[in-house]
């Protein structure tokens, strides 16, 4: 049977990487070691499924559990289940305090969140920490340049060939490093991580310092937060989805490419 998930925000699941769908179903069953509002066995089939290759009915449970986990058990009770992403992105955002637009695409929430955890990181940094931030998106940096700074540096990120790519790769680097232990498996993909590691070690830092000011009144947090930023940083991982072969622009959710039938690759343009 051909299990689909309901939320189209969450579609992505369905053709995503099974490494990072790994990271996710740790963040959900805290590394296998089960949550109070996870169903034990719920938790076990999850964490097993990473040893396998990953059904379409284990993808939709990875998105169902998530929404349970967004919502109260009221909320579940009255909805038959959890809450769309998109109320739990908005919710995350909010704890964050992002500046967003509730009313825009998703993938815009997320940007804006990572933009906020930027923000609180980016206090963190050495002045020269700073500048080779801004360096790295093709920007100078200012001392002293108080507010206009994150307006500046938010600006240079959007300006950038792949900007809110880096940023995503970086965050979900470093949260995961900083909950699981490990960080993401970029290998796979040949390349990703170019243009990256020049700031992946002060940025990474510096987000692994401030984890403890989203640190989290309500269990659920633990959940929402994390995966959020991971599924930011897929949605960025595959809208850069390209042929290896002939170069073609493929559309997200497709392992073939519509001009010449290759398997399709991550390959980032060059920094």
């Amino acid at each position: 049977m051909n299990v689909r998930i309901s939320d189209p925000d969450l579609a992505l699941l369905e053709t995503a990487d099974a490494d990072d769908l790994g990271v996710l179903i740790d963040h959900i069953t805290d590394k296998g070691d089960g949550r109070v509002s996870l169903a034990s066995e719920t938790c076990k089939t999850l964490f097993e499924a990473k040893e396998t290759p990953i059904s379409a009915a284990i993808r939709a449970l990875v998105a169902e559990e998530l929404r349970r986990f967004g919502g109260n058990s009221l909320a579940n009770v009255i909805r038959g289940g959890g809450i769309d992403y998109r109320v739990i992105v908005s919710d995350v955002a909010r704890h964050v305090k992002a500046d967003f637009n509730p009313k825009g695409d998703v993938g815009a929430i997320e940007i804006a969140i990572l933009h906020a955890v930027l923000k609180q990181s980016f206090s963190k940094m050495s002045e020269q920490e700073k500048a080779d931030l801004f360096e790295e998106f093709g920007a100078r940096y200012t001392t002293g340049a108080g507010p206009a700074t994150m307006a500046a540096l938010q600006a240079a990120i959007k300006a950038s060939g792949f900007g809110a790519f880096k940023l995503a790769a970086v965050v979900a680097n470093a949260v995961s490093r900083a909950i699981l232990g490990r960080g993401l498996a970029f290998g796979a993909a040949g390349g990703m991580m170019r243009g990256i590691s020049a700031f992946a070690g002060p940025i990474g830092w510096a987000i692994t310092a401030i984890w403890t000011v989203f640190e989290l009144g309500s269990p659920a947090y633990r959940v929402t937060l994390p995966c959020v930023i991971q599924i930011a940083y897929m949605r960025q991982k595959a809208a850069f989805r390209t042929c290896p072969a002939c170069g073609a622009h493929a559309d997200e959710g497709k392992k073939f490419c519509g001009e010449c039938g290759s398997p399709l690759a991550l390959l980032l343009p060059a920094s």
